[in-house]
């Protein structure tokens, strides 16, 4: 009888925790007027015990998170495996309004940034603001194989 009155408390306790494990409340990143972002990316993955190649498409994503200011986007920068630059994205600003977006697509035929290539992007503000979410999406199909992941951008300087 004891052993069943300890597993029933262990189910609720798991069962609360299960519930309301992701449920923690995150502090809102402080307010800025321009970052340099770093985001991981992938052009290609290795798969089986030969490193097969998996290709992919990347999708950078930029979202300005500020619900009444614009950013200003300096430089979308693509940088492959050995640091070298790819390609630039931009060749003059481009304004994101509040709570817009923006992508930028590196096809899956492309194969020149490699499994550790990057992004670079630069943003500034008139004000301080939210800061933006800049994330890749990497997705690829090979015969009946697909395969798709996400990546986040690190703050690399303010």
């Amino acid at each position: 009888m004891r052993v069943t009155l300890i597993i029933v408390k262990l189910f609720f306790v798991l069962l609360f925790m299960f519930v309301h494990g992701g449920t923690a409340v995150v502090a809102a990143p402080p307010k800025t007027s321009g970052q340099t972002v770093y985001v991981p990316v992938y052009s290609h993955i290795y798969s089986g015990n030969r490193e097969r190649t998996f290709d992919l498409a990347v999708i950078l994503s930029i979202r300005n998170t500020d619900m009444t200011e614009s950013i200003s986007l300096a430089a979308v920068d693509y940088y492959d495996s050995q640091g070298a630059l790819v390609k630039h994205y931009l060749e003059s600003s481009q304004v994101l309004g509040p709570m817009g977006s923006i992508r930028y697509v590196v096809k899956e035929s492309d194969t020149s940034g490699g499994s550790g290539a990057n992004f670079v992007v630069k943003w500034k503000a008139e004000n301080t603001v939210n800061p933006p979410v800049i994330e890749s999406v990497m997705i690829g199909t090979q015969s009946q194989q697909g395969i798709s992941f996400t990546s986040r951008g690190q703050v690399i300087s303010d």
